[in-house]
């Protein structure tokens, strides 16, 4: 352990919480201005959140420009999520919940999952709504930045196939990582302040705008209601949303390549590309099924099952309709919706669709190596060359994934929840989706009667999925640590 200098990611540690400690003073401020004595348990979060993070940077203070290792890119990816979610959780307090509750809270925020603990928000303070869609519009940043930027460099479940979308190769998008940053938070604004007017515009108050405008961009899911979107009746409110949602899912490199002037660059990406095909496939199975099936109108079909396949689909987690209710057909459906995920490179969390793109290419290739056994097969996605080290890292990460979720059912199972809830509680926490199945944890459940041991093991699965598994099990492995 002594060979890894920590120096460096403490002190980017401590400045990314001194940051946390200035956003917790924006919640203080609105529930200041409306009177409400709630600011204080920010204030007072914000200090002590400050004092450490000021202490972590003066405690490392270092000359010069310095880079990080791999190792330590690996250390402070962990790190960094672990870190911000423990001085998150301080604000929770001051609602009377316990730490176990609030840390669960503050990771489902921070990992855009959007699985709550807490029930009558109807009624909550304004601040603590504010601070719960902060935490998942700064999660889908982060997120973004990560899965462009760090990912592909640490070769993390074949994110290395997206070298290309990083700053450091020569077919750059952008001239540095800067600009890279820049483009990607001024994309990220502008979306989620066009999404805010547009809630506006139609039945939403100006608070609630803001709000769902955040946990849509960031693909989190939390609402300020309890009742999520079916609070909201207009079908424009929910095309709205679904449009959102879905630009959330999309590659940010996509907008930045368009924006650039590639106007293609959109149906050009084989990402998009695949998972438009499979949403317009399963809403329109789906909605001709409620239509034929529960005798709902077919438009309304088209509107629920947009709205509510994309928001899985997209790993948003928002409900407009107690999908579990719709019959045996749309729960095993919507647990396969669970395993999807949107592009990499966006908020969404979950498989992605360019592993399913690259398994399908891995298994083409089988069969026509079946049929031709001495057929030289080359492996493409899109307009490039997969590299030789990505059909087994997609592989391995398919594996470790889903043996995750089962290791993770099995555990919740021994605390004596039934199936269908340790499954979908499992697999809706390691694809960051948000609500699961059934009574407990569906779409008008809530994760507050779960033991808490079940809550941390939850919130283990949160940040393994939202860190892609690999970068978190690096650090148990001994040669990690080894000179």
């Amino acid at each position: 352990m002594a060979d890894i200098d920590v120096t460096p990611v403490a002190r980017v540690l401590g400045l990314m919480i001194s940051a946390l400690a200035g956003i917790m003073l924006i919640p203080a401020a609105v529930d200041a201005s409306f009177a409400n004595p709630d600011w204080t348990a920010f204030v007072e979060s914000a200090a002590v959140t400050g004092f450490i993070g000021g202490a972590m940077v003066l405690a490392t203070q270092h000359r010069g420009a310095f880079e990080l290792s791999l190792r330590q890119a690996f250390l402070l990816t962990v790190a960094s999520w672990l870190g911000i979610t423990a001085f998150s959780a301080l604000p929770f307090l001051g609602l009377g919940l316990d730490y176990t509750d609030a840390f669960f809270e503050a990771i489902s925020g921070i990992t855009t999952t959007g699985s709550t603990v807490i029930s009558g928000l109807d009624a909550l303070p304004p601040g603590i709504l504010l601070w719960r869609s902060l935490l998942q519009w700064i999660g889908g940043l982060g997120i973004i930045v990560m899965a462009i930027v760090i990912l592909p460099f640490l070769r993390v479940g074949g994110m290395q196939l997206f070298y290309t979308e990083s700053s450091e190769r020569s077919e750059k998008v952008v001239p540095s990582a800067f600009h890279l940053s820049a483009w990607i938070v001024t994309i990220y604004l502008v979306l989620t302040a066009t999404c805010a007017l547009l809630y506006g515009a139609g039945e939403m108050s100006a608070f609630d705008a803001i709000n769902h405008a955040m946990a849509t961009l960031s693909t989190g899911g939390y609402s300020t209601h309890d009742a999520s979107f079916a609070y909201f009746q207009k079908p424009g409110t929910q095309w709205t949303a679904t449009v959102f949602m879905l630009a959330g899912a999309f590659p940010f490199v996509a907008y930045i390549r368009f924006l650039k002037g590639e106007r293609r660059a959109f149906w050009r990406d084989p990402q998009i590309r695949g998972l438009l095909r499979f949403l317009l496939i399963a809403v329109l199975a789906m909605a001709l099924w409620l239509w034929t099936t529960r005798e709902i109108d077919l438009l309304d079909a088209l509107r629920l099952t947009a709205f509510n396949i994309t928001s899985v689909v997209t790993t948003t987690g928002f409900a407009s309709d107690d999908y579990g209710r719709w019959g045996a057909v749309a729960v095993a459906a919507f647990l396969m919706f669970t395993f999807v995920g949107g592009c990499t490179g966006s908020t969404s969390g979950a498989i992605k669709i360019y592993r399913y793109q690259v398994l399908w290419i891995i298994v083409r290739s089988q069969l026509l190596r079946l049929v031709s056994p001495h057929r030289v097969v080359l492996l493409r996605y899109g307009s490039r060359t997969i590299p030789a080290d990505v059909p087994a890292s997609v592989l391995a990460f398919v594996a470790v994934f889903l043996a995750t979720v089962a290791l993770f059912t099995v555990a919740l199972a021994g605390m004596g929840l039934d199936l269908v809830t340790a499954l979908s509680a499992s697999a809706t926490a390691i694809t960051n989706v948000g609500p699961g199945l059934g009574p407990i944890v569906g779409p008008a459940g809530n994760f507050a009667v779960l033991p808490d041991a079940a809550k941390w093991i939850l919130s283990v699965a949160m940040l393994l999925g939202r860190l892609e598994i690999f970068s978190v099990l690096i650090l148990f492995d001994p040669e990690f640590w080894r000179p």
